[in-house]
């Protein structure tokens, strides 16, 4: 059936979707739409910390809640599912791993992100080593990275639950989800995004734990799952292991020659992939760099760690569930099956989850349930896009425009969203016939190339401060050239089908990529250690406030050559523009208070300022600061988390 021929209104009603359920959706679509354009109302959308950093005043619940939501995308929901139903449970390893890292996130990587007073992770790289390739190579890595996994991953995705749901063409789909978030991602910068974002976080939280409890109830309870989920496989299967689930499957740690997770990787693996992801990858760091204070920091981290654990039983296990009650599509074997079914010869468990919504949610809860997914999709790619766009504009962009004001920066960052958008949805059909169609599978792999080299560099740049630039760089390079060879070999050869002959390289076929993702890890360290060791030393003054060691320094930085002629020029740019005669908006043309008003941007006002308040208020927002009885809160929090992690790892283990 051509399903793009559909009308609106006809797609709506084979979805079985009715008119109460468009009316959640519109309400809920009015109701993000209000909070986003109040929160845009509240931002300073004239000055660099307050689109990029929501002027660093965000609360600990609004920290979580974006932390939770930026994580938890659409992806997630198609993913996790989708490779539950195909292995089981030992993909909910990613998001328990995840919260220990959020700790980690807020007591080792954040008090030095924000004692060295910077707006992006490659920022870092720049105060801390000095000279620019670093900075310039990792904001270029980084948007590659945000490309090939995080926006063209969650497009997709939320095109195949719309898909699913409405019968709409996938790009059709990926053209309405972008036009909804279009509006206060671009106008309100990050504040706009995180209020936003914790709408949706109830939202999301809200629709899975229905459709959690409706797919319990279906299979007949959690026992059932365990016994008859080793059996759902499609009515045509044969003998062969072929669709059939694997004997570890409600395992999180499984043999070591598992083809799925082996305990080595899935227990070191990930902890490299989920730490590098939650501390030194813009999208989740530049949160918490959003917080009030440290206290803010840490209890935004606790309460994201805690809805950490949510997955494994509101996606994970109705994965399952789906495979179970839908075994002929989910389970599918056959590349003309599944062709017919979902339209992706390499499976159709990507299904899973919104399989389960259209079967089983009543009117009403079905409009919920789709309101929650664009509540994901949407909370993750506004976090992408506003990440982005600081990275490109205040580390490429100042890079060739050293003499960039603020006003410039600001319309700079809202047109690189729409740029991105574009390179984005053109790497869209590469996904749908990656790692045998699991789209997890697929981000956390080309993740496995990429960010080791990234996580050896910050570890050791915030715990070793005998790294130096020439170390940094060359282990870089080293881990660059591993991983793109390894990537270039997995996407070229491809992933043989069930049954098929492998006749793939051992580097790709014997060494799973989180064995290889270890594997890269310790080359750059050594790497990096051993340049490090035999070049010359940096000097510590240059350093003061951007290791771990040296975080509550109250000692003068003194600034790297290029780094200062860097802040120099910016600073003339400003001054200039100082001179200028403030703009009254209301004078200027309709055309053009249109455009500023569609953009969302308000020209820069003149604040005086004396040098002393300009002290003041950098020496705040740099501050680590912490009241000892806060202090002893949240790490009593943490204590307690940490313990009911460890409780879940043992039960499931």
């Amino acid at each position: 059936m051509d399903v793009t021929n559909n009308t609106a209104g006809n797609a709506f009603q084979n979805a079985g979707v009715g008119t109460v359920d468009l009316v959640v959706i519109v309400l809920y679509l009015i109701c993000c739409l209000i909070c986003g354009l109040w929160a845009t109302w509240r931002t300073q959308r004239g000055s660099v910390a307050g689109y990029f950093l929501a002027g660093r005043d965000m609360l600990w619940f609004a920290i979580g809640a974006s932390l939770f939501s930026s994580n938890i995308g659409s992806g997630s929901f198609i993913g996790l599912a989708g490779t539950g139903a195909a292995n089981g449970l030992a993909v909910a390893s990613y998001e328990l791993n995840g919260l220990f890292c959020l700790l980690l996130l807020a007591w080792l990587f954040v008090p030095v992100y924000i004692s060295s007073g910077v707006y992006t992770l490659p920022e870092y790289l720049l105060k801390r080593f000095g000279g620019q390739r670093l900075q310039v190579y990792m904001a270029a890595l980084s948007l590659i990275i945000y490309v090939f996994t995080k926006i063209s991953a969650d497009m997709y995705a939320g095109a195949i639950f719309i898909n699913q749901a409405v019968q709409w063409n996938i790009y059709v789909g990926v053209l309405v989800l972008l036009a909804i978030t279009a509006i206060y991602t671009v106008s309100g910068g990050l504040k706009a995004v995180i209020y936003t974002d914790t709408l949706q976080t109830v939202i999301m939280v809200g629709g899975a734990l229905v459709l959690m409890v409706l797919s319990f109830a279906k299979v007949g309870g959690i026992e059932n799952i365990y016994e008859k989920y080793q059996y759902a496989v499609p009515a045509t299967h044969t003998n062969s292991t072929c669709g059939k689930p694997t004997d570890e499957a409600f395992h999180l740690l499984r043999s070591v020659d598992a083809g799925d997770l082996p305990w080595p990787g899935n227990v070191f693996g990930i902890t490299i992939l989920s730490t590098w992801y939650f501390c030194s990858d813009q999208v989740l760091v530049q949160r918490s760099l959003a917080a009030k204070n440290m206290h803010h920091v840490k209890g935004g981290s606790i309460m994201a760690a805690y809805l950490k654990v949510l997955p494994l039983f509101t996606t994970v296990f109705p994965g399952m569930i789906s495979r179970i009650l839908f075994p002929d599509q989910i389970a599918c074997v056959d590349p003309d099956i599944c062709e017919s079914v979902c339209g992706n010869r390499a499976g159709c468990t990507n299904i899973a989850y919104p399989k389960l919504v259209i079967e089983l949610m009543p009117i009403g809860l079905k409009g919920l349930m789709l309101a929650s997914m664009m509540a994901a999709l949407m909370s993750s790619l506004t976090s992408v896009f506003n990440s982005s766009s600081t990275i490109f504009t205040i580390d490429i962009w100042k890079r060739f425009r050293p003499k960039c004001s603020d006003a410039e920066m600001l319309v700079v960052g809202r047109v690189f969203v729409l740029v991105l958008v574009v390179i984005s949805i053109v790497w869209i059909p590469v996904l749908q016939a990656s790692q045998g169609g699991q789209l997890f599978n697929y981000i956390q792999a080309v993740t496995g190339y990429f960010a080791p080299p990234v996580l050896s560099l910050y570890l050791l740049a915030i715990l070793w401060p005998r790294t130096n630039e020439k170390g940094a760089f060359w282990g870089l390079m080293v881990g660059l050239v591993i991983g793109v060879v390894r990537m270039a070999l997995d996407f070229g050869y491809g992933t043989p089908g069930c049954g098929e002959e492998d006749n793939r390289p051992i580097i790709i076929s014997k060494i799973h990529f989180l064995h290889f993702t270890i594997l890269l890890f310790v080359i750059c360290i050594l790497a990096t250690v051993i340049v490090s060791l035999f070049t010359k030393a940096q000097d510590p003054q240059n350093i003061i406030r951007c290791t771990w060691w040296t975080r509550h320094s109250a000692e003068e930085r003194v600034m790297f050559p290029e780094e200062q002629r860097r802040h120099d020029l910016h600073e003339i740019a400003n001054n200039e523009l100082a001179n200028v005669p403030v703009v009254d908006v209301s004078t200027l043309p309709k055309w053009r208070r249109t455009l500023y008003l569609v953009c969302g941007y308000e020209p820069p006002q003149r604040v005086d300022i004396t040098e002393e308040e300009k002290i003041a208020a950098q020496k705040l927002l740099t501050s680590v600061h912490e009241h000892p009885k806060w202090k002893m809160f949240v790490n009593l929090n943490a204590l307690v988390l940490m313990s009911f992690g460890i409780f879940l790892w043992g039960f499931f283990g």
